[in-house]
């Protein structure tokens, strides 16, 4: 049988690091990636947020096998499942074991919308981060319940900030969208989150690791490599400008003044100080001669 394996992401805006780490290691460990939208609570969607989250992982280079699939759409296949082994509630709410599958209003919840899912969809391995680990036998429970062979359950470390607390988009977390702004490389992400594999434990978020191998990316570039990756960067519409979009010789203003940018933008105006095949204009090779 072949592993097959979901990344499932809530629809709140680009990808922090931590969730980008689960993707990546499901993306490792599977043969078949599907990606689902986590939308059972609509009220925490953002506009534009899967959008952000499929350019976060094409930039990445993570294709995916099937979707993106939202669960929002299934809503009947859970109410469906929910009604067959849970017991109605006077408020309206349909419950296992105490536990909420349907609320009042007749939406699924994240227990049930995710155990049917993988179920339906023939997830054979969930892959995710500790802080999963306590919903894992109530959810085994569940599948049971309804018939189902649970799928296996592996759970990595976070990823986790200076204050020592796992990356949140809600405590500032950088995104990688913004990791793109500042002229990052996709390779030293996706470099950086291979090292870290699936962690055993939690793990310090390392921006000093990730700069040099966004220096050493970009040393790696061939002119032409690099030409291109300035005239991405400098066509999107987000501001302020990337690193890369940078001209002549000094330095673009970045995202942050971060140590990291400054030292990224540093080395792409040395590149293009150094090289015959630029104008002044960064992202306009000269024409030969």
């Amino acid at each position: 049988m072949s592993t097959r394996v979901r990344f499932a992401p809530s629809p709140t805006g680009s990808l922090h690091l931590g969730s980008a780490l689960s993707a990546v290691a499901n993306r490792r460990r599977g043969e078949w990636l599907l990606l689902r939208i986590d939308d059972t609570d609509r009220s925490r969607e953002v506009e534009g947020a899967v959008s952000a989250i499929l350019e976060d992982l094409e930039w990445l280079g993570l294709p995916w096998n099937e979707g993106p699939s939202r669960q929002s759409e299934r809503a009947a296949r859970h109410a469906e499942a929910a009604l067959s082994v849970g017991e109605p509630d006077a408020d309206g709410s349909i419950r296992f074991r105490g536990t909420t599958l349907l609320r009042p209003n007749g939406s699924p919840t994240y227990h049930l919308a995710s155990v049917v899912d993988d179920h339906d969809f023939g997830i054979t391995h969930v892959v995710r981060g500790a802080d999963h680990r306590s919903n894992t036998e109530l959810q085994r429970e569940l599948s049971r319940a309804l018939g189902f062979e649970p799928p296996e359950y592996v759970h990595h470390g976070l990823l986790l900030g200076a204050d020592g607390k796992k990356l949140s988009k809600r405590e500032g977390a950088p995104t990688l969208a913004q990791y793109r702004d500042r002229g990052v490389p996709a390779e030293a992400l996706r470099a950086y989150l291979e090292e870290l594999g699936e962690p055993a434990h939690d793990v310090h978020l390392d921006e000093a690791r990730i700069r040099r191998l966004a220096i050493d990316a970009i040393e790696a570039l061939s002119d032409e490599e690099l030409a291109a990756a300035i005239a991405r960067a400098s066509t999107r519409s987000r501001a302020p400008r990337s690193a890369l979009a940078s001209c002549g010789g000094a330095p673009a203003r970045v995202a942050s003044s971060s140590s990291e940018s400054a030292s990224i933008a540093s080395m792409v105006s040395r590149r293009i100080r150094g090289s015959s095949k630029w104008t002044s204009c960064a992202g306009s090779p000269s024409s030969s001669r």
